[in-house]
Formats: structure tokens, C-alpha cells, sequence
């Protein structure tokens, strides 16, 4: 394989570049006028920030290992330690010790928590004793652990941290896709909570890792240096409006540029796009894989970023931040308090407090219609509500992302492996992306290069 051409420059996009490196002539071909996709950085008051995703999945080694093979590697850096907190029943509470995404394994953490009732609680503490049938199909987040663990323990544990990572809802996202690790217990068919005691205490490391690792100055590097290192050729604002294959068996595209059209060939191409704009190219050769990429839905959401003067604030928050159950009926569903997070940021900018308001689930684009100035005056009455009055911010930025979130919900992994399979019957053709495996960049980095080895595989 001589040549291949990559859609799509985001992280993976750029991680199939990188995993190509020296083996093929590669194009990246960009529609926005920078690489990097939902990694982008920006400014307020003069501070770099993250519009995008802040850190890095470090849990898993795959974004963290390219981070540092590009020569980033200094500056990852660790988050401030903090609990995760939830804003409900009228205060900052945190998640009880043991948890796993919310799903509670110690009944006395859980009570002093006062996240539940004292029903709920009690509710959550009778799952050992339930039997359990091996789960044999997917089912919703909601349906399987409402039924093992209460009503309460998905609307004020569970859907908070749903929300933080798929801006989705518990009733909606698939048990196997969203929580893969407890789908798999609940395939067993026993008790969860004894099971995930045994499963944390097998893997719990001598010295555990954290779970996420940011990038001093902004993820926003990391997508630059991947850019820089992979030796691609990267031409943005340049936009695939089309994929044909020629008699000698290659892939000719079709684009547009600010110059005109634009016609290139090669003998491999890499789809790393959203899954709406993947099915577009894909209709006119695979009718049964653009039908599967256009079910799946995606949630708009919107950041709102603000820098409060230290010396002026009324009140600095303490701590990383808090989630929000929808369940209470408030606009954020996340907040983080970037200046505690981040000691770079705080370095860089010790006379300014920086946090940012997460905005946006599945089903609440009506909400995402307002123009900013109604979002950032949201955001700052539910932040005085939840952790006092700070002041007004001396700047604001409102960053929003159409359609940024793909939604695994029921039944998404057999949909992947249908569309994989259908797009597996064209030659030399290759996707990925957070549609696929996992939205968070460690996993769009693992599906970017394993595209590229399966285009290296075919063509060996």
C-alpha cells in the first residue's frame, strides 16, 4: 500500500497517520481550518483553555503512550486529587468510595454520603441478596440497574457520570457499549456488588494510577504534535465530498477547498469522521453500512468558560468540580473548576480563577437554540446555587459543538460489527472514530491505529 488518503483530522484520524509513518504516503484532509477535532484549545482573559476534552483516559496507555512518543511526554501532568462530586438535594456531595461509574459497592459509604435516601439506600444494599439471571441480550443502563439497585442509585449516581461522558441518559445508552465492564458480570448472571468488590480488589495496583492525565497548555497540543510527527500531509479546509473507486482498484476523492475542487487518488483511505458524515460518503457503496451509520443519534452540547478575578470573586470554589443528575432539573450537567484542576493553569494565571459549565444532553437541543448570552447567564445563577455567590466573570467564552457526542445506545455494538462488516466488503477501506468503540480519546487514538494496521494487513 503506496498511498492512502485519511478523512478526517481529528485525533483519529491522526492516530492512523502516526500509525502509518513510514510504511505509505499519506494525505489528512481537514474540513475546518485546523486539525484536531474536539481537542482544541482556545483563550480567555489571555489563558490558554480546553474548549474540548480536558485530559487524557490514562487508565488505558493508548493516548498517554502517543502523547509521549510525539514529545509531549513532560507535559502530562496530573490532575489535582478530589473527589467527584455531585450537585443534588441542594449540595455538593461526593461519590462514595468504592463506586464503579456509580454503581455503588459499600452500603456504609453510600449512607454517609447523602446522596440517597435513607430508602434508597437500603434498596441499594439488598442487590447481593437478589438473584441474578445471566444477562442475555443488552438492555438499557437504566432498565438492568434499576432493577438490581433502585430507581435512586441511576438518577443520583449512575446518570450524573453518563451524562459527564456521552451527554446521554440511563434509559437510552447500552449496558454493554456504555458500562462494558459491569455488562460483563451481569452476563455471569450473579450478584453485581460482590462481584465488582472481587474485581477491584484483583486489579487494584499496589500504587494506583490516576485515572486521567491533562497536557500543560491544553489537549490541544497533542492533536498539533501527532500532526507534526506523523509526516503526513495535511491540507485543512479541505472538505471529502465524495469517494469513487477507479478501474485499477484505488480510491479517487472528491473535495473542495477555499481554491476550488480539488481531485485526489490513493490506494487506501481511512474514514475518520462522525458517523453522519461517514454514512454521506459511504451511500453510494454501501447502502446496508450508511443505513446503520445514520441511526446512530448524537447530542449537541455547549461549554461555557469563565475567568472570575481572584481579588474581585466573592467566593472561589473548592475542589474540581461536580456533575449533575437530570433528575433535579438544572441546565448544567457538569462544571469544572479548571484553576483547582490544573497547577499549569493556575501557574499561568495566578490573579484569575478559570472554570468551565458543561451544558447539553441528548434531547435538549431546544435548551442549545438560546443565544450565548442566556447560557452564560445560566450558568452563572446554578453556579452561585450550588457552590455560593462567586461574583460576576470579567470574560466568558461560549463554545458549541453540534452533534459532537455519538449515542451508543441499545444494541450499538451489533451495529458496529454489522456496519464493519458491510464496510469490510470494499477494498482497502478502513474507519474509525468515537462512534465505533469509545468517545474518550484513548479509545478514538486505539481505533485510529487500528485502522491503519488493518489497511497494512489487507495490502500485506
Amino acid at each position: 500500500m503506496r498511498s492512502v488518503i485519511v478523512v478526517g483530522g481529528g485525533i483519529s484520524g491522526l492516530a492512523a497517520a502516526w500509525q502509518l509513518r513510514g510504511q505509505a504516503d499519506v494525505t489528512v484532509l481537514e474540513s475546518a481550518p485546523r486539525v484536531g477535532g474536539k481537542l482544541r484549545t482556545g483563550t480567555i482573559a489571555g489563558i490558554a483553555v480546553d474548549e474540548g476534552a480536558e485530559s487524557l483516559m490514562a487508565l488505558r496507555p493508548e493516548a498517554v503512550e502517543l502523547a509521549a512518543a510525539v514529545g509531549l511526554g513532560d507535559a502530562l501532568c496530573d490532575p489535582a486529587q478530589a473527589p467527584t462530586t455531585v450537585w443534588t438535594h441542594g449540595a455538593l456531595r461526593p461519590l462514595p468510595a468504592g463506586h464503579v461509574m456509580g454503581v455503588p459497592t459499600d452500603p456504609g459509604a453510600l449512607a454517609a454520603s447523602g446522596l440517597l435516601s435513607p430508602e434508597g439506600v437500603a434498596r441499594a444494599a439488598a442487590e447481593e441478596t437478589l438473584p441474578a439471571e445471566p444477562l442475555t441480550e443488552d438492555v438499557s443502563v437504566a432498565q438492568y440497574l434499576a432493577a438490581r439497585f433502585g430507581r435512586e442509585v441511576v438518577d443520583r449516581m449512575v446518570e450524573p457520570l453518563l451524562g459527564g461522558v456521552y451527554a446521554g441518559r440511563a434509559d437510552r445508552l447500552s449496558l454493554r457499549a456504555a458500562m462494558p465492564r459491569v455488562a460483563a458480570l451481569a452476563e455471569q448472571g450473579e450478584a453485581l456488588v460482590p462481584a465488582l468488590r472481587r474485581m477491584r480488589a484483583a486489579g487494584a495496583p499496589r500504587s494506583a494510577p490516576v485515572a486521567v492525565q491533562g497536557v500543560a497548555g491544553g489537549t490541544g497540543r497533542f492533536p498539533a504534535a501527532v500532526a507534526a510527527a506523523c509526516g503526513a500531509r495535511i491540507l485543512t479546509g479541505t472538505t471529502a465530498r465524495s469517494l469513487a473507486l477507479t478501474p485499477a482498484g484505488r480510491w479517487r476523492v472528491q473535495a473542495v477547498t477555499d481554491d476550488g475542487p480539488l481531485t485526489m487518488e490513493a490506494d487506501g483511505i481511512v474514514l475518520a469522521l462522525p458517523a453522519f458524515a461517514a454514512a454521506e460518503l459511504l451511500r453510494p457503496h454501501s447502502p446496508l453500512a450508511e443505513a446503520e451509520l445514520s441511526a446512530i443519534p448524537h447530542a449537541s452540547t455547549a461549554v461555557v468558560t469563565m475567568a472570575f478575578s481572584r481579588a474581585q470573586a466573592h467566593f472561589l470554589p473548592q475542589g474540581n468540580g461536580f456533575l449533575v443528575p437530570p433528575v433535579d432539573g438544572h441546565t448544567l450537567k457538569a462544571a469544572s473548576f479548571l484553576s483547582n484542576k490544573w497547577a499549569w493553569l493556575a501557574r499561568a494565571a495566578p490573579d484569575v480563577f478559570v472554570l468551565r459549565a458543561s451544558i447539553g444532553r441528548i434531547g435538549e437541543e431546544g435548551l442549545l437554540d438560546r443565544p450565548d448570552r442566556v447560557l452564560v447567564r445560566r450558568a452563572i445563577a446554578e453556579l452561585h446555587r450550588a457552590v455560593g455567590p462567586m461574583g460576576e466573570p470579567v470574560a466568558t467564552r461560549v463554545t458549541r459543538w453540534d452533534r459532537g457526542l455519538p449515542q451508543y445506545g441499545v444494541g450499538h455494538r451489533e451495529r458496529v460489527a454489522r456496519i464493519r462488516e458491510a464496510a469490510g466488503k470494499l477494498p482497502a477501506l478502513a474507519l474509525c472514530g468515537a462512534a465505533y468503540e469509545g468517545v474518550g480519546v484513548a479509545a478514538c487514538v486505539a481505533t485510529g491505529r487500528q485502522a491503519a494496521r488493518d489497511l497494512l494487513t489487507a495490502a500485506a
